[in-house]
């Protein structure tokens, strides 16, 4: 697909701590390191009228924000030529050392306006968020959202298993090294956990960009299907924390989680083959496949069941 230049092109954006990522900010010119964008005659001559302090002085007094910038995407990957994001979770139980889930389902929020480069105004054409999109007057939930199975399925049909393989592989390790990244700077405590809304783009090229981390994610359903997957995530959930102390701590999968990190990483049991070429091992990780989590649920408790009747 051809790109006209555009306002976008090489083209940054800011958003501040106390901003949800419902507009873009281009970052142009060196006006965005003011809080309210250029300084006034006054601030630039070192304070206003009749105030002889120093503009060093004065600096001190201005309010600080601190900014996200991030690059942005001028080839995200389309559908029906909308642009669209990944929704996917993640589990953290522990830090120090790292244990992490993450869960089959998830899924792709697309905007309801064709991707165009061509203004920077039109935010049902660049943002995603639910929040931004169902404000606008065509909106329907169902057609804004793609389940992450049918998701998979439809990359699969164009550009191959092999492909798509690789590409979650990729989405695999920027959720180990973006927790990673954090590790030693998050309070470790075993009687607390995490789940984590990660928000990926993807490009032409089918190459993952993380957008951005959500701790506590939201959970509101805008669909039926929407509703079921998150009841079941919190359900999964719970009994991943385990507060019946039924578990044995060795499990690879509960419900719709997958054991992808355990203080490293975590192979799968059935000993598939690596499509990346790069040996026999893969990781545990199953994001998009099928969840068939109540068939397991039931099979991992009645072994338990099994487990605790069996005489030492």
């Amino acid at each position: 697909m051809s790109r006209q230049k555009s306002k976008l092109q090489g083209a940054w954006t800011a958003k501040g701590k106390r901003e949800r990522a419902e507009s873009i900010n281009p970052v142009q010119d060196h006006s965005y390191e003011y809080p309210h964008g250029c300084p006034s005659p006054q601030a630039r001559m070192g304070g206003s009228k009749g105030d002889t302090r120093s503009s060093d002085d004065q600096k001190d007094d201005i309010p600080v924000e601190n900014y996200v910038a991030q690059h942005y995407i001028e080839n995200p990957y389309l559908i029906g030529g909308r642009k669209f994001d990944l929704r996917v979770y993640v589990l953290v139980m522990s830090y120090m050392p790292l244990r992490a889930w993450l869960y089959r389902d998830g899924f792709a929020r697309f905007s309801n306006t064709r991707f165009t480069l061509n203004s920077i105004d039109d935010q049902y054409v660049h943002l995603t968020n639910v929040a931004v999109q169902k404000t606008s007057p065509d909106y329907h939930p169902k057609g804004c959202k793609w389940m992450l199975q049918r998701f998979r399925q439809y990359l699969a049909s164009k550009h191959g298993p092999k492909a798509v393989e690789t590409l979650f592989s990729d989405m695999d390790n920027i959720f180990i090294r973006s927790l990673q990244s954090v590790q030693k700077a998050i309070i470790s405590d075993k009687h607390c956990f995490e789940l984590y809304g990660y928000d990926i783009l993807i490009d032409q090229d089918l190459k993952p960009w993380l957008l951005e981390v959500n701790a506590s994610p939201s959970l509101t359903a805008s669909s039926q299907e929407d509703y079921e997957l998150k009841t079941c995530l919190l359900e999964d959930t719970l009994h991943i924390v385990d507060m019946e102390a039924r578990l044995t701590g060795r499990e690879k999968r509960v419900g719709g989680f997958d054991l992808m990190w355990n203080d490293g990483p975590v192979s799968r049991e059935d000993g598939a083959h690596d499509l990346s070429g790069l040996g026999n091992f893969v990781t545990n990780t199953h994001l998009g496949c099928v969840n068939d989590r109540k068939k397991q649920l039931r099979q991992l408790f009645r072994s338990l069941q099994g487990q605790k009747k069996t005489p030492n």
